[in-house]
């Protein structure tokens, strides 16, 4: 790959959640906005909606991004959403998405994803004044989502997804460029503490940084990575609520037994990367099958409908709207109606946190792995950079505050930084300094 100093330089943080790309020129780097009505400014949903449509090549049609989810809203039975894909990069197990008589691969998934953003971008990555980056700096995660990650087949389905904007493409660890655009607010050398809370992940790296014209930026001292973020509280809060009204804990009829449901339907109906994957023949036969030995048939046929009238995005805003509300609130009201299906329950956040007290738990033991990785001692962090949407969580910024004081601790631009910092990194002389 390339080195030396590019004209122009885009950041990507590919999110589970949200995506984000910045350009760096002339010393600068600003967010990519997007144009449109549906547009949410620099923020574009990690999202895709496909549906049938003759007059298309192919004969299926596509959407990401906010445009995806205004399709699936008009037309929900008649499309497919997947969101949370990034979820299933560094998975073996994953091998296609089901989309009505079609088949995509990780890889093709990803560049329809790139292709629908480029196109709303405005001419930004294209056709603009200054053309397409000279050089791209993709983020990804210390440690991928999954039980068993595969990181070669990460970058191999990366590799593939980026393909088409080049040969110049470079991938940093994401709280690496997180740090970047911290460096720019400091005025004296800080050894900092970068922690990034996605939506699959939440990574943390320890980076000695100074000021600009001060030798190198940003100098990593160690990382850690867990496949524990946003989504897994987003679980927790299904399995409570939901689940339990779709049949958990329940039995089935088996000759003249009583068996208890397999738990491998809820695992998948509570990841937001397979509940849309759960709409293909052999699932919903069998689906069908265990409805009808089920003790408690209605159970089931509630999950059924779910799957079956695309209700993933519904149910998904009313866990999301719920968790965002727990952050500042010390009690909220979840909702969450179908056809079926109604859910009302009052919520506080003590609740919230012991239903995710494991997790925090693990995120915490995390934090310490990489501060012994860096071989550094509570009191040699200066400062505790704190971004991405989780972080406002008050139990995850209660990890920090008991470690480190309030004082040390900063935030700002939790879906943004990532982005920044990367295009900044694009504009090194030699961005495989910095590289994963």
């Amino acid at each position: 790959m390339a080195t030396g100093t590019p004209a122009r330089a885009m950041g990507f943080d590919f999110g589970t959640t949200n995506s984000v790309a910045a350009i760096a020129e002339d010393g600068e780097s600003h967010m990519l906005e997007f144009a449109g009505n549906k547009a949410a400014g620099p923020v574009f949903r990690s999202a895709l909606c496909f549906w049938e449509d003759p007059d298309v090549r192919g004969g299926l049609a596509r959407e990401a991004g906010p445009w995806a989810i205004a399709e699936y809203l008009d037309f929900p039975q008649g499309s497919r959403f997947i969101q949370s894909f990034k979820s299933v990069a560094a998975s073996p197990l994953f091998e296609h998405a089901s989309l009505f008589d079609k088949r995509m691969t990780f890889e093709q998934l990803g560049a329809t994803f790139l292709e629908r953003m480029v196109a709303h971008a405005g001419g930004a990555l294209n056709a603009g004044p200054n053309g397409r980056p000279d050089r791209i700096i993709v983020g990804r995660p210390v440690r991928y989502a999954g039980s068993r990650p595969d990181e070669a087949l990460a970058r191999q389905r990366y590799d593939a997804m980026f393909e088409g904007f080049g040969t110049d493409i470079h991938y940093v660890y994401e709280p690496l460029g997180a740090a970047f655009s911290f460096a720019s607010r400091l005025s004296e050398p800080a050894t900092v503490l970068v922690a990034d809370f996605g939506g699959g992940t939440s990574d943390f790296s320890i980076v000695r940084m100074r000021p600009a014209g001060d030798g190198p930026r940003c100098e990593p001292l160690g990382h850690a990575g867990i496949g524990i973020a946003g989504d897994r509280f987003d679980y927790r809060i299904v399995d409570h609520l939901v689940l339990p009204m779709l049949g958990k804990g329940g039995t089935y009829r088996s000759f003249d037994k009583l068996l208890e449901i397999p738990r491998s339907h809820f695992a998948d109906f509570a990841d937001w990367s397979r509940l849309a994957l759960m709409r293909n023949r052999r699932t919903m036969e069998e689906l069908a099958r265990l409805k009808r030995a089920a003790v408690d048939p209605a159970a089931i046929g509630r999950m059924i409908a779910i799957i079956e009238r695309e209700l993933g995005y519904a149910l998904y805003d009313a866990v999301g709207q719920l968790k965002r509300a727990l952050s500042s609130e010390e009690a909220a009201h979840f909702h969450f109606e179908s056809e079926d299906l109604v859910i009302d329950a009052d919520v506080t956040r003590g609740e919230f946190e012991r239903w995710i007290a494991p997790d925090v738990a693990r995120i915490e033991a995390t934090v310490d792995q990489a501060m012994h990785d860096a071989g550094l001692g509570l009191d040699a962090i200066d400062r505790v950079f704190l971004t991405g949407g989780s972080s406002l969580i008050p139990s995850i910024r209660a990890i920090f505050e008991r470690r480190f004081g309030e004082s040390r601790l900063a935030t700002g631009g939790e879906l943004t930084s990532i982005a920044h910092g990367l295009a900044l990194i694009g504009t090194e002389e030699n961005p495989t300094e910095w590289a994963a």
